[in-house]
């Protein structure tokens, strides 16, 4: 199957109205068409797709305090961070979780060590196995900026409506911030590799576990959205199992139609009620817990990786027939302007495991820690890749509730594949008003979405002579390839 419907009709009307088309005229739309159909074939000629891959992105949303998700913990630099952030939000330099490899603390570029926030005691280990990177102070950029550069011309180097929410997320997940978002660099991705790799696969390549996102659409392969319980089909007691009124339906939709829109949509619906039932099917051997040696965590985003998890088991040739995906899930809770570090007291305390940001920290340490152990399980640790990304990071003064929107942040990318258990990037100097912030303590990045896509995307498979078209600001950058993964 090469094309696929999304899972609800309406679902299907409202991804259309987001997708790429939109706003796009029927020359422009069919270049991109014609382009992406010539990359399919370049692909093509350099042979086969071989082998499984599959990227994960898991989106926080809101905007991430990564100011202390990741810490220094070098004496001098500690003590700028703790004079910057303010007790409200600082973190004792006792308490944080070193990042150590071979029992050995491990050093940046410029020798500077880190700690985790207390509550990514799983995101530690994996560290130390060495199958999480840290990619330090990345963001969206229109090209390199420095604060010279950001303060002299602002509608060159500074990114549209910046330190907005609605915005940062689609130019993190368009990774085209000075142009109209018509795609996703995932979507993208799909579009030149789906032909080569899955020419006979069951079901999209881009799948959602949080719904409608940027980040997949593409122009010519379309996200599917899956529940945490499987894919939404045709349900009640009137229309389950092999009930009259199912046969019906079906039926109706088989009788041809010279209407082309009633057939089309006949069509639609028809291939949407096949795949939802193909996906149930194929998933129905991991439904039971015990399946999984490391148990997921029920929060959220656990369900949510677990079900990424039963979807990439059912990968082979007998069910879904796919040897490239892109999975996308989310959480929130992240915009955290006030009550930051509240706890279920009433009180503030950074430390208390019922603070609304060290809760958030500890469900996706918890989730990404148990979705690895189940990559390992099934045989396929190397073949899968997952990243970490959100709005923006935050300010680094509190406010004295929380924090407000900032820019750059620190992120993980987790797997095998990894060249794990280091530190990619420069840590800004932790200064208020100083040579990296903008003013309030918000970080100019120094590492942009637009390397991090390209590193990510050239694993899994892309050519390097498409990047541009993938990527059209790469070549603004001193470097398409961040050495993360290996």
């Amino acid at each position: 199957m090469n094309s696929f419907a999304l899972n609800s009709f309406t679902t299907r009307r409202n991804f259309l109205s987001r997708a790429a088309f939109s706003g796009l005229g029927l020359t422009a739309a069919g270049s991109i068409i014609r382009d992406f159909g010539l990359m399919q074939s370049a692909m093509a000629a350099q042979g086969p797709v071989t082998g499984y891959k599959a990227i994960v992105c898991l989106f926080l949303s809101g905007g991430n305090d990564a100011n202390n998700w990741i810490v220094p913990t070098d004496n001098e630099t500690y003590n700028a961070y703790a004079t910057a952030r303010g007790g409200l939000l600082q973190i004792p330099q006792a308490a944080l979780l070193p990042l150590n490899v071979g029992g050995s603390p491990v050093t940046d570029a410029e020798g500077h060590t880190y700690g985790l926030h207390p509550s990514s005691t799983r995101l530690q280990t994996l560290f130390a196995e060495g199958k999480v990177a840290s990619l330090l102070n990345i963001g969206s950029l229109v090209r390199p900026t420095t604060k010279t550069q950001y303060n002299a011309n602002p509608s060159f180097y500074r990114p549209p409506q910046l330190f907005s929410h609605s915005d940062q997320v689609t130019q993190w997940q368009t990774s085209i911030p000075d142009q109209p978002p018509t795609s996703g660099w995932c979507g993208r991705v799909a579009d030149i590799i789906n032909g080569v790799a899955n020419p006979a696969g069951n079901v999209s390549m881009s799948i959602s576990l949080a719904g409608a996102n940027t980040l997949q659409v593409g122009n010519m392969v379309a996200q599917y959205q899956v529940a945490t319980t499987g894919a939404e089909t045709l349900t009640g007691a009137l229309m389950g199992g092999n009930n009259v009124r199912v046969k019906a339906m079906r039926d109706i939709m088989g009788v041809p139609n010279p209407n082309l829109q009633r057939q089309a949509y006949a069509e639609v619906l028809d291939r949407a009620i096949a795949t939802g039932d193909l996906l149930n099917t194929s998933i129905a051997n991991t439904a039971n817990d015990t399946f999984w040696t490391t148990a997921f965590p029920t929060s959220s985003i656990g369900t949510q990786m677990k079900m990424i998890a039963r979807l990439i088991e059912a990968r082979g040739p007998s069910k879904f027939n796919m040897n490239r995906q892109i999975f996308f899930c989310q959480i929130g809770g992240f915009d955290t302007h006030t009550a930051q570090v509240r706890t279920n007291t009433g009180t503030d305390n950074v430390l208390s495991n019922t603070g609304a940001h060290y809760s958030l920290l500890s469900q996706v340490s918890e989730a990404i820690f148990a979705f690895q152990r189940a990559m390992e399980q099934l045989g396929v640790s190397n073949d899968v890749t997952t990243f970490t990304a959100s709005d923006f990071s935050r300010t680094f003064p509190n406010n004295s509730q929380g924090s407000d929107h900032g820019w750059g942040a620190h992120h993980f990318v987790v797997g095998g594949a990894v060249d794990g258990g280091k530190f990619y990037g420069k840590l800004p100097t932790l200064s208020i008003n100083g040579p990296d912030d903008t003013g309030t303590g918000r970080w100019i990045p120094t590492l942009s979405v637009d390397q991090h896509a390209a590193t990510l995307a050239r694993w899994f498979g892309v050519d390097p002579s498409m990047m541009s078209t993938l990527l059209p600001n790469l070549s603004r950058f001193s470097s398409s390839n961040l050495g993360f993964m290996g």
